[in-house]
């Protein structure tokens, strides 16, 4: 059976209201307790004005997407329907796939081109978590749910959980809660999305999870939040900018400004898929440059203590 023996709601349009409630508790209780973050009038419109823009343009061109997932549906391994089984198993495929899509959307330039978007905020607020892309759908992100509908997973089945996905996820843009015992374990929380939305070298490239923790800690990427590591927020290069355009646009622009300068074609690849910061003689910045130079501050510092 092809079509869900139940009816989906717009799940995402639904949760809206409850963001906009959540939000505004939460307003108020950083203003009451002073502690839990803080907010900023220009960095939260600024957040809000890229969800607004993140919904038009998912209605400009989210037919892309659906329309990739219904035409590689034809080409499917097996028939899987609309059982129990098949939910659970399509609940945990959809959360490996977010983890692989998050994971290169960090590692590779062309989709950090989109997804720097979310981390360009200095804050780290519920506002924050609505802080969305304009390109995604234009940066082929879908690409990364196409194998779960090559298999069998009803395209509708896998759009249901990428949105309960993505409604989850909004919780875990806080500082007002702290950890939460056991659960920890197997849920992304807030403690572990802090350490993702980190500049600190110590954090960085970590906790790429969307519901399920268990991806980070199987792949080698988790980072449990140290209480000692006060978080820093944003980017490497922070934008210093809250026009939502510029916010949206900036780094597409930045790449292909060095493609138009490249001077061969392993340069047009390397600052195309290459990891951000990538240049021909390394004299950029990169997470992997960072995290070696702070390794090796830190072992520097160890070797001191020891000499003393």
């Amino acid at each position: 059976m092809e079509n869900p023996p139940f009816d989906i709601p717009p799940i995402i349009t639904y949760a809206v209201p409850g963001f906009v409630l959540l939000i505004l508790i939460e307003m108020i209780y950083i203003k009451i307790a002073k502690k839990g973050g803080r907010y900023d009038f220009a960095d939260s419109a600024t957040s809000l004005s890229m969800g607004f823009g993140n919904r038009v343009f998912g209605v400009l061109f989210g037919a892309l997407s659906i329309g990739a997932y219904f035409w590689v549906y034809q080409f499917r391994l097996f028939d899987l329907g609309w059982t129990i089984p098949v939910m659970v198993a399509c609940f945990f495929a959809e959360d490996l796939a977010y983890y692989w899509f998050h994971r290169i959307a960090h590692e590779r330039r062309w989709f950090w081109a989109s997804h720097i978007i979310h981390h360009s905020s200095q804050h780290y607020n519920l506002t924050t978590a609505l802080r969305q892309t304009w390109t995604g759908t234009l940066g082929l992100s879908f690409i990364f749910w196409l194998p779960l509908v090559y298999i069998g997973f009803p395209p509708l089945m896998v759009l249901m959980f990428s949105s309960i996905s993505l409604v989850y996820q909004f919780w875990i843009h806080t500082e007002t809660i702290g950890r939460m015992g056991p659960l920890e374990w197997v849920l992304n929380t807030p403690s572990h999305h802090r350490v993702h939305h980190a500049t600190n070298p110590k954090y960085l490239d970590a906790n790429y999870a969307g519901v399920l923790i268990i991806w980070d800690r199987l792949f080698g990427t988790f980072i449990p939040e140290d209480a000692k590591e006060k978080i820093q927020y944003g980017i490497i290069s922070q934008l210093g900018t809250f026009n939502p355009f510029r916010v949206a646009f900036h780094e597409w622009l930045g790449m292909f400004r060095d493609v138009k300068n490249a001077k061969s074609f392993r340069e047009v690849l390397g600052y195309t898929f290459g990891p951000p910061g990538w240049s021909p003689d390394g004299s950029r910045k990169t997470s992997a440059s960072i995290k070696q130079a702070w390794a090796e501050r830190q072992q520097q510092q160890t070797s001191a203590i020891a000499a003393e």
